[in-house]
């Protein structure tokens, strides 16, 4: 049976030439939201529910932060990084990511996020040249699931099911991304992501407060404003532990210097939050999401669209260099360097 699938909330937002043709066009919906719930921009439309996916992990390890988990465990801003991370896989990531285990008397059999293949491609040359294989310590989210483990365990809670959404664990993280989207519990949408745990699913306008109230959060109580900034302050300090060197997410916070902590998810899913001053014509503290129609092609297509609301409807200078392979506009060339289209990015 033929169906035909149309993307009524989602409009076009990046398009590649090849010669005198027009040969793809990516299809968006965008949305950027000040602290104070303000509407700033959008592209589609900005009310469609979508999964969060790896965008939602600053708030699933709030709660921990909020009351002092991480502290009684002596661990670090690197380590919280490491909980809301989609990392590489690479030593500096794995060996971390075991101190954390370690340190409430776990390894890496409790966690049960699944294995795969390191994302840097090195890393996983270096393993197979050694005939070893990966474990779950280098699946991207081995970090998010140690923040799970440890907090089931300062708490006594059962660790075997960790993972169950009516666990302790899973249901905190749940409220605290309602409380910081201003979207009501019972209507976030449940499903399971890629790494077993609890994903959520909720418009993209209150996404995007809530990630506006993580970059910006005087108006919460002292507890959860404080917890919020030592998220925020560990990925902006750490962004190689967020994603990794060659990455969307690394690159851009480095390039950012501090001004705003950046999340992307799978399903071409892309979260930020800008600190107060840095998004014209408001004075608090920004959060953008965007979602892209057509994910599998749309990685680079995710990037200059991020890109281009910065430069051009925030207006920051970014350096094009550490960004090339994600600028907005730019040539498309093939293996031997020829320039056969271009890529240009519609968001006005």
């Amino acid at each position: 049976m033929t169906r035909t699938f149309r993307h009524p909330g989602f409009e076009p937002a990046v398009i590649q030439t090849r010669g005198p043709l027009l040969e793809n066009v990516h299809l968006a919906a965008v949305a950027v939201v000040d602290a104070e719930g303000r509407l700033l921009a959008a592209w589609g439309d900005p009310m469609q529910t979508v999964f969060m996916r790896s965008s939602a992990k600053p708030f699933q390890a709030l709660p921990f932060v909020v009351e002092r988990g991480p502290e009684q465990l002596g661990w670090k801003d690197e380590h919280i990084a490491l909980m809301v991370s989609s990392h590489d896989g690479r030593p500096m990531h794995t060996q971390r990511v075991q101190a954390m285990l370690a340190s409430v008397g776990l390894d890496v059999h409790a966690l049960q996020c699944g294995v795969h293949p390191p994302l840097d491609p090195e890393t996983a040359r270096e393993l197979a040249c050694r005939g070893q294989a990966p474990t779950p310590l280098h699946h991207n989210c081995s970090g998010k699931h140690a923040g799970f483990l440890a907090r089931a365990r300062v708490h006594g809670w059962d660790i075997q099911t960790y993972l169950a959404p009516d666990h302790p664990v899973q249901r905190a993280a749940r409220a605290a991304l309602a409380r910081m989207s201003q979207w009501p519990e019972a209507r976030i949408v449940l499903g399971t992501d890629g790494c077993s745990a609890p994903n959520f699913a909720l418009p993209l306008y209150h996404a995007a407060w809530a990630w506006a109230r993580l970059a910006d959060p005087r108006d919460l109580p002292e507890d959860w404003a404080r917890a919020a900034r030592r998220i925020v302050r560990a990925m902006v300090t750490h962004p190689h532990l967020v994603a990794g060197p060659e990455r969307f997410d690394t690159r851009l916070m480095q390039v950012l210097q501090g001004r705003g902590a950046v999340k992307g998810g799978a399903a071409g899913y892309q979260a930020l939050g800008l600190l107060p001053g840095v998004w014209p014509d408001t004075d608090r503290g920004v959060g953008i999401v965007i979602k892209m129609a057509d994910p599998d092609r749309g990685q680079i297509a995710r990037g200059a669209l991020t890109l281009a609301l910065l430069t051009r409807a925030a207006g920051l200078d970014l350096p094009r260099e550490p960004l090339e392979t994600w600028w907005p506009e730019a040539p498309i060339t093939n293996y031997r360097g020829i320039e056969v289209g271009q890529r240009q990015t519609l968001f006005p």
